[in-house]
């Protein structure tokens, strides 16, 4: 089994992969920023084996990257919500992103893309928006379908009023 920590290696980037280093983190945190905060929504839309899902959320939880909040009582269960510490990996995400639609392009265009809620502009790899220019959060942004996908920008992210 590998290690979880970097001994005799003083770097914020090695620290950074002791939390989120694990190939599942950022896909939940993505996930959840995405609007699927339950566990079956989760795990349909990443694929993951429940087990591993629920090892993941714990340490999610535990870092404090995610809050468990109850929304059942009987039975039990959990929606999950990103902290400030999680929304803080917002950037990140964006640049991954950008980086795999550059070195592992789809053949048909993005499938998704991130955008703007306000213009519909879509956000560069440095989270500003490329139609207006105004630097962005992840409270800013939505993600809509791309072109892999028959890219359509939703009304309310193009700065106009739903029909």
């Amino acid at each position: 089994m590998l290690r979880r920590d970097y001994p005799g290696v003083d770097s914020p980037i090695a620290k950074a992969l002791e939390v989120i280093g694990e190939r599942w983190s950022l896909l939940i945190v993505r996930t959840v920023m995405h609007g699927n905060r339950r566990f079956g929504e989760m795990q349909e839309n990443l694929g993951i084996a429940r087990n591993v899902l629920s090892a993941r959320l714990q340490r999610l939880v535990d870092e404090e990257i995610l809050e468990r909040r109850a929304y059942s009582e009987n039975p039990p269960r959990y929606e999950y919500f990103l902290t400030q510490k999680g929304l803080d990996l917002w950037p990140a995400l964006i640049a991954l992103l950008h980086w795999g639609e550059r070195y592992s392009p789809e053949p048909n265009g993005p499938s998704r893309l991130i955008v703007h809620k306000e213009c519909g502009g879509e956000v560069s790899e440095r989270g500003i928006c490329e139609r207006c220019g105004k630097v962005l959060t992840a409270r800013d942004a939505i993600q809509v379908s791309g072109a892999g996908r028959g890219a359509k920008v939703p009304a309310e992210a193009a700065g106009h009023a739903p029909d």
